[in-house]
């Protein structure tokens, strides 16, 4: 329900509300806040802003032009459950106070802008975002690295592995097998309450929610479903979801991970993201075509196939996120798409006779995303691939474990790396730079800071299984 400046106001004072939360997203993707004495927010808060030091803010400011504006949204005012003095929180979007212009690398800013560019084009007035985040619920998580070791120790009560541990106090067994744990009741199935919780709470931020379940890998892989939404309040609400999952898990003491490979040899976590256009309040991508979709849809399609390798860059940004992108774990790795093949990276779900259910699913992406910039990005391959008129080929309908090496071959494939999508992004940005959506500053900090910060350093850095390969040679 939309909020004006004035009823957060109001709010405030009739529930004598003494903090206010204010939260933003750094460029990688990651919530950051400050929290205010009350009095400290006015109506002009919604306008100009309130001031903040952005030079810590990865992928930010330098020292000398720090000074910065978060400016909340009223329409995301709510209370954060999570707060012992009863605390409103909302979302902000980031000003620069010296021209009063809303921040160029302020990753939601870019998201609206992705949103007025899709109206400017008078191809349709509204984009929707269905993401579907899965997620790792373990009961202990260990890391480290010195100069002289490296390593990683993730435990849950549901892993596969612990059938024989003894430090259960009489071990029950009850654990899902390696890619079985879609969808075993309890006892097996041990956070049905947790994921309940997790999802009424979110309903509670007022997140649209639809169900929970488990996932198909061991050691507590889950996922909820939130409904979708359009492009700005859908990253709103996954920022929301992960923010309300981790802090359930905390409180039964478990934790919760996004890595898109956490546990070897078994499926990991994606995010895969369905979305469509609108034009008047009508669906677009329903037709007389392939699945039932539009040609319009198809040329959408075109587009994400065709930049997919520069989109990764968004959409799977970790060094981990390649490690799931694998042959034989359920991962999308071919570039093609297909009504029901779930190894095509763009799937058309069957959704009935309903033309408002058409829709596509983009199956790459996991949640170590920045959600704004995804979205923004996939939008603007979808955009490029319509006016473009970009054909997407044929549908792949076949069972890929069927295929030839012959045939396999001559299906695209995602990128092997985060280097390498990072490689195919600075070939490949006009349809993101071209439409004023992200600049080209932008896109070039973003792969300085992914190759400076993530691929290097992975570079530098010995294995551990490096020593079970070469240490005797």
């Amino acid at each position: 329900m939309a909020k004006t400046p004035q009823e957060v106001l109001k709010w405030i004072q009739d529930e004598k509300i003494k903090i206010i939360d204010l939260k933003f997203i750094d460029t990688p993707g990651i919530w950051q806040h400050c929290s205010f004495y009350y009095d400290q927010l006015d109506e002009n808060s919604f306008t100009e802003g309130i001031p903040f030091d952005g030079s810590s803010i990865r992928g930010w400011k330098a020292i000398n032009e720090s000074d910065m504006c978060m400016v909340p949204d009223p329409n995301t005012a709510t209370i954060d459950p999570f707060c012992k003095e009863p605390t409103l929180t909302m979302i902000c979007s980031i000003k620069e106070p010296r021209t009063g212009e809303w921040y160029n690398r302020d990753p939601r800013t870019i998201a609206a802008k992705a949103a007025e560019y899709l109206r400017g084009t008078g191809i349709a007035d509204t984009v929707y975002f269905g993401p579907e985040a899965e997620f790792f619920l373990f009961d202990d998580i260990r890391f480290g690295q010195t100069e002289n070791s490296s390593y990683y120790f993730a435990d849950s009560v549901e892993g596969r592995w612990n059938t024989g541990r003894e430090e259960e106090g009489g071990n029950l067994g009850y654990k899902p097998g390696y890619k079985q744990g879609y969808f075993p009741v309890a006892p097996t199935d041990t956070a049905q309450d947790i994921r309940t919780e997790m999802l009424l709470t979110m309903a509670a931020f007022g997140v649209p929610i639809e169900k929970h379940h488990h996932e198909v890998a061991s050691g507590g892989q889950n996922e909820l479903g939130i409904k979708f939404d359009k492009l700005v309040n859908s990253a709103d609400n996954l920022m929301i979801y992960k923010y309300v999952i981790k802090n359930v898990a905390k409180k039964y003491g478990k934790t919760v991970t996004f890595m898109p490979k956490p546990i070897f040899n078994d499926n990991g976590s994606g995010m895969h993201v369905h979305q469509s256009l609108w034009k008047d309040g009508q669906p677009l991508f329903a037709g007389d075509k392939y699945a039932g979709f539009s040609q319009m849809g198809l040329w959408y399609i075109g587009g994400i196939l065709k930049h997919a390798p520069a989109l990764l860059a968004f959409t799977n940004p970790t060094t981990n996120s390649y490690k799931r992108l694998v042959p034989g774990f359920e991962a999308p790795v071919n570039l093609a798409y297909s009504q029901g093949n779930r190894s095509a990276s763009v799937r058309i779900p069957l959704s009935g006779g309903n033309p408002k259910a058409k829709r596509l699913e983009f199956r790459c992406p996991d949640a170590t995303s920045n959600p704004y910039l995804a979205f923004a990005a996939m939008l603007c391959a979808g955009i490029d691939g319509i006016k473009n008129q970009i054909d997407p080929g044929e549908p792949l309908d076949v069972d890929i474990y069927d295929l030839s090496p012959e045939e396999l071959a001559k299906i695209p494939s995602t990128p092997g790396s985060l280097e390498a999508a990072l490689e195919a992004l600075e070939k490949d940005h006009e349809f993101l730079t071209g439409t004023g959506v992200f600049s080209a500053d932008f896109v070039e900090s973003w792969i300085e800071y992914k190759l400076d910060n993530e691929v290097n350093p992975m570079r530098l850095r010995p294995h551990p299984y490096e020593f079970s390969l070469y240490y005797d040679c």
